[in-house]
């Protein structure tokens, strides 16, 4: 190989890598937005009869890991029992949440109407809360102590 050979062999693999780098900095707000999580949209009444518009909502939880350490997690899906099975509904198939306390800190009993009218009664298989925006800044709303949630 002489020196013309061996400059142009260096040459195509770095334009190659340049132009492979520079797709993928300018796709990277396209790819990020595709990627991201569906915002869902609830009115929530809680036991008082208080409405509240709450937006990107979310069912929140805490693990307890240790007695100093906890592990949050967030889902878009509302995890329920139903006899001895675990059930994850995901938000965008759901309507409405009816939630009936049961008291003496157990989960409520939940009924959840989907969108195409199917109704089922389960109990809330984690305690947790609803939380999300409201036009007054960010709300957690303990599921013990909501009537109902409805999806916008």
């Amino acid at each position: 190989m002489n020196r013309q050979t061996i400059a142009r062999f260096r040459v195509r693999p770095a334009v190659f890598v340049y132009a492979l780098g520079m797709l993928s900095l300018l796709g990277s707000p396209a790819w990020a937005e595709s990627k991201s999580p569906k915002v869902f949209h609830a009115v929530a009444v809680d036991a008082k009869s208080v409405e509240t518009d709450v937006k990107n909502v979310i069912f929140y939880y805490e693990e307890k890991i240790s007695e100093t350490a906890f592990v949050p997690h967030e889902m878009r899906e509302l995890p329920v029992k139903r006899g001895t099975a675990t059930v994850k509904i995901k938000f965008d198939g759901i309507k409405h949440i009816d939630l009936k306390s049961s008291g003496s800190g157990t989960p409520p009993n939940v009924t959840v109407t989907l969108n195409d009218g199917k109704t089922g009664d389960f109990v809330l298989a984690i305690p947790g809360s609803f939380k999300g925006q409201s036009e007054f800044g960010e709300v957690e709303l303990p599921a013990a102590e909501l009537k109902k949630l409805t999806f916008k």
